[in-house]
């Protein structure tokens, strides 16, 4: 897979500095992990059978090993490139739904737009850059993309 670009490497550290502020400030049991991180989704580590998340947001912290996170994120950030359109929008909805990941955000540079799904409540929106998009997970926190960039 070709490198990430620069808009992609921005929205990266900015929103997970972001995230990682608000954890440290409300004194959250959370941690963040930016990619390169493996979460073994399917809650056992095989070395051949993980995604990782551009950003990986894990509030339980007993899923943590050396090696990554066992089991499902709380939140996951996925940062869309044109080689991951399929799959961040069509085969990682569904992997972490049922894995129980609780909220998935695709951020979409190219079309400024970035998609939530709480798949506890089983809602999805779309937010332009513009927007403050609610953080589901963690109450009175937003996101707006454009003040990152």
């Amino acid at each position: 897979p070709a490198a990430p670009n620069r808009i992609h490497q921005r929205i990266l550290i900015r929103v997970s500095h972001l995230i990682l502020n608000h954890i440290n400030e409300k004194q959250l049991p959370c941690d963040i992990y930016p990619a390169p991180f493996a979460v073994y989704i399917g809650g056992r580590e095989d070395q051949h059978n993980y995604v990782e998340p551009d950003i990986s947001v894990i509030c339980d912290r007993s899923r943590l090993t050396d090696k990554g996170c066992v089991g499902a994120p709380d939140w996951i950030i996925e940062i869309v490139s044109p080689s991951s359109i399929t799959l961040d929008y069509i085969k990682k909805v569904y992997l972490y739904q049922c894995a129980g990941v609780r909220e998935y955000w695709i951020i979409n540079p190219a079309r400024r737009v970035v998609r939530t799904y709480y798949f506890e409540e089983m809602t999805t929106m779309d937010y332009s850059f513009d927007d403050s998009v609610p953080v589901e997970i963690c109450e009175s926190f937003q996101i707006c993309i454009n003040d990152l960039i």
